[in-house]
């Protein structure tokens, strides 16, 4: 996704700085990723470390953002920074996050996916959102967006509903798409390679 975007940033970003670990990212066709993930009811340190994990991993990818089921945790948690290269790092946690209102509006953006690697497709989607999550402490939090951070709100709330970006596209795509990752997958007992693409904007999660 193209760089330069206007962008809405959720009050309150929490910056993750203890160890952490890059961990594989499931590539379709695995069928993890269809998974509908459970709600989170509790801060502790297994769900610290698993945050801490997808941040790392996310910015590894490079990506911008990340949906815990994509590192193989059914768990409702989502990770985005939608910083530019030459900005500070403005990390974002959204746990149990949810849509309760969309624009009538559309938006069209070239959407990428890390489980996805190297596939982009425009895709229309509410050009503005409001979700409710809750933050870090488990504090209840809304917040209004559009723009690219509607976009990636969408599509990382898809994950966690075990919805991919293709489901917004044509059957006929979308069966090209899975035809091609099937017989890689064939080729490489499931590998678990990343996108090569350089530019954390195409990727969002």
């Amino acid at each position: 996704m193209a760089q330069g975007q206007s962008r809405i940033d959720p009050a309150g970003p929490t910056p993750y700085i203890a160890a952490m670990a890059v961990r594989d990212i499931l590539i379709i066709p695995d069928k993890r990723l269809r998974l509908k993930s459970e709600a989170v009811k509790a801060i502790d340190k297994p769900l610290s470390a698993l945050i801490d994990d997808m941040f790392e991993t996310m910015y590894a990818a490079p990506g911008i953002g990340l949906a815990a089921i994509q590192i193989g945790v059914a768990k409702r948690v989502v990770t985005m920074d939608l910083a530019k290269k030459d900005e500070p790092k403005q990390p974002q946690v959204f746990i149990n996050p949810e849509v309760i209102w969309v624009s009538d509006e559309k938006a069209i953006y070239e959407e990428g996916c890390l489980s996805i690697p190297e596939y982009y497709e425009e895709v229309a989607r509410p050009k503005a959102v409001k979700v409710k999550f809750l933050d870090s402490k488990l504090k209840p939090q809304e917040i209004e967006a559009e723009g690219l951070l509607a976009t990636c709100l969408q599509h990382e709330i898809d994950h966690i509903n075990g919805v991919l970006f293709i489901d917004h596209i044509s059957k006929l795509k979308r069966d090209m798409v899975m035809k091609k990752f099937k017989k890689a997958a064939k080729k490489t007992d499931g590998g678990k390679s990343l996108a090569e693409d350089q530019e954390p904007s195409h990727h969002i999660g």
